[in-house]
């Protein structure tokens, strides 16, 4: 299931405990290509989501969403067997309960030092110290490694935007006249981002 990323808001349940929880605009989805181990090299289903104007698509596009609803989004997934191309999926699909994973693109945060990057809980802040508190230190010498900077060695760089997954998050919540879905806790991504839901 596809949807995009909401608000945050708290569900409470029949003994009265309150869950925070995330509302995702959760399909319809509709398969746009059936991908098969003869014709592509793997067995594999295409969906499309969101709704998109027809003269915004490429001529490509269009041939390949012929006879089907323009979309905006395309998204594979494997190990879907018995799909027919055209078959729409909606939220109805999960159940208040059911475990899901969740994947996202997170947050980009741009070029960040290693405390926020890496959790390094930097230097003292007396005694003298200036402008060093939170430093990475020394990224090694001429006995660590032969003199060169290991691999993996944590530094500042960029941070986020890259796919996140989130495994063993429950549904709390599902609309389908809206097309919503509440998952407990937080999703990643900023609120509008393209969201996979995996059953």
């Amino acid at each position: 299931m596809l949807g995009k990323k909401g608000r945050m808001t708290q569900i409470f349940d029949n003994e009265g405990r309150v869950h925070a929880g995330t509302v995702i605009n959760a399909g319809p989805v509709v398969a746009t290509q059936i991908k098969t181990v003869d014709k592509d090299g793997y067995s594999a289903v295409q969906f499309g989501f969101g709704q998109q104007k027809a003269e915004r698509l490429t001529k490509p596009e269009r041939g390949h969403l012929k006879e089907l609803p323009p979309v905006r989004h395309l998204v594979e997934a494997r190990g879907m067997e018995g799909v027919e191309r055209g078959a729409i999926t909606e939220v109805s699909v999960f159940a208040e309960g059911d475990t899901v994973v969740v994947s996202a693109i997170s947050k980009a945060k741009g070029f960040q030092g290693v405390v926020k990057r890496h959790g390094f809980h930097g230097d003292m802040r007396t005694h003298g110290r200036k402008h060093t508190e939170r430093t990475g230190g020394s990224i090694g010498g001429g006995g660590r490694a032969g003199g060169r900077v290991a691999k993996g060695m944590r530094m500042p760089g960029r941070m986020g935007g890259v796919r996140v997954t989130v495994k063993n998050l429950k549904v709390l919540q599902i609309n389908p006249a809206e097309h919503t879905i509440v998952i407990s806790g937080a999703v990643p991504g900023i609120p509008g981002a393209l969201v996979e839901i995996r059953g």
